[in-house]
């Protein structure tokens, strides 16, 4: 699916699947930059509803495939290891910010994304290829994984000061990492498009960004050193 730049003509209404740490986090700030978001877990939405009215007032709990069909932009903040089990027809024909990270130390090793962890020249793919590989039928797109989700709130900055943050934005598809990158901007930090998912690398762990805070000129750097 290719997503041209005028897909949406007013602020993409969010659906955020994962109402763990990062899930709500994202929503918040979403909210705040004038989004219309709605949330989901895994089941009834009853069972969220009570958490995300005192952690995200303004959000939406819903079923997850309601959030999804009233969605243009779906987040997946879901724990990795539940991944493997995630319906992929559930996102289809979405475009789906990936802000996931496969972090063997912390979620174990992972079948699916270690049997396919060497591709020709023994080249690893990254993670959200590999969910892309999987969402055959949506357009991935990743960001937010490089920051730690308490930071997502502390760390935004108006457009022009100086000390505002850059993000990492990875993608297949140039109009939907415009359009990703657009919302990275209105929640308060410089995004940096990345030529494609397999660059987007550089933002998962052990990566020369991952968990560092780093302005526009030191991102693109940084971003520029791992490639050459």
């Amino acid at each position: 699916m290719r997503l041209g730049l005028t897909a949406f003509p007013k602020l993409p209404r969010i659906a955020v699947l994962g109402a763990g740490h990062v899930g709500p986090a994202i929503a918040r700030v979403a909210i705040a930059a004038g989004h219309q978001v709605s949330i989901a877990a895994s089941g009834d939405p009853e069972k969220i509803a009570l958490i995300t009215q005192v952690l995200v007032p303004g959000a939406d709990a819903r079923w997850a495939a309601d959030a999804v069909k009233d969605a243009e932009l779906v987040v997946l903040a879901i724990p990795l290891h539940k991944f493997a089990t995630f319906d992929p027809a559930l996102v289809a024909g979405k475009l789906v910010v990936d802000t996931m990270n496969y972090w063997p130390p912390v979620d174990g090793v992972q079948e699916m994304f270690e049997e396919r962890r060497y591709g020709s020249e023994d080249r690893r793919y990254g993670s959200s290829e590999i969910v892309q590989q999987r969402l055959v039928d949506s357009t991935v797109v990743k960001t937010f994984n490089h920051a730690g989700y308490h930071e997502l709130e502390d760390d935004r900055r108006s457009a022009g000061s100086p000390d505002r943050r850059a993000l990492g934005v990875a993608g297949d598809d140039s109009g939907a990492v415009d359009l990703v990158a657009g919302l990275v901007e209105r929640i308060g930090y410089d995004a940096v498009p990345l030529g494609s998912l397999r660059d987007g690398r550089i933002l998962e762990p052990g990566g020369p960004v991952f968990g560092v805070s780093l302005r526009r000129t030191d991102f693109e750097s940084a971003a520029t050193a791992r490639a050459a």
